[in-house]
C-alpha cells in the first residue's frame, strides 16, 4: 500500500520542476517583528493575544493563492503535548513579499483578527457573531494603528 501511495505521489509531481515540488518553510523574524510592533501599538484592541505564543513563518513553493494564513494548534494536540495555545502566521512569499509595507501590515492585522478573545486555540471565521474579518474591519483597525503610531512620534521605530 505504501509503495502504491508513493507511485501516485511521484506521478502527480512528475510534471513539476524540482524547485516547485515541495513547500519550503522557514522562520520569519522580519514578519515576527511586524506582528510584535502591531500588537504593541494597538495595545488593548489585541490585549487577548499573547505575542509569545504567535510564531511567524515564511513559506515558498506553496500552491496557496493567499497572502498569508493563520494556523492553530488544536486542543487535542495541546493536551497530547502538554502545551498551551499557539498560533502560527504563515506568509506566502510569492504573494506577501510583493506587497507594500502598508499592505503587509494589513494582511497581518487580518490574520490576527482570526484569533478569538479567549485565545483558546480556535480560529474565528470571516463572519462570526462578534464581527467580521474583512477589508472594512482591517482598514478601520489600520487607521487606529497609524494614528497611535503618529502619537508615539519617533518612538514607533523603537517598538520593532
Amino acid at each position: 500500500m505504501f509503495a502504491f501511495g508513493l507511485r501516485i505521489l511521484e506521478a502527480g509531481l512528475a510534471g513539476f520542476p524540482d524547485e516547485l515540488r515541495f513547500m519550503d518553510v522557514e522562520s520569519a523574524p522580519d514578519v515576527q517583528a511586524k506582528v510584535d510592533k502591531l500588537l504593541n501599538v494597538l495595545g488593548e484592541g489585541f490585549g487577548h493575544v499573547n505575542f509569545f505564543r504567535i510564531i511567524c513563518m515564511r513559506s515558498r513553493n506553496t500552491s496557496a493563492n493567499a497572502y498569508a494564513r493563520i494556523w492553530n494548534l488544536p486542543d487535542i494536540w495541546q493536551k497530547a503535548l502538554s502545551v498551551s495555545t499557539f498560533y502560527i502566521i504563515e506568509v506566502v512569499t510569492q504573494h506577501y513579499d510583493k506587497l507594500s509595507p502598508e499592505e503587509q501590515e494589513k494582511v497581518l492585522i487580518h490574520e490576527l483578527l482570526h484569533i478569538p478573545k479567549t485565545f483558546s486555540g480556535a480560529l474565528l471565521p470571516h463572519s462570526h457573531p462578534g464581527g467580521k474579518v474583512d477589508k472594512r474591519t482591517v482598514d478601520k483597525i489600520y487607521a487606529v494603528y497609524k494614528k497611535k503610531l503618529a502619537e508615539l512620534g519617533g518612538q514607533g521605530a523603537s517598538l520593532e
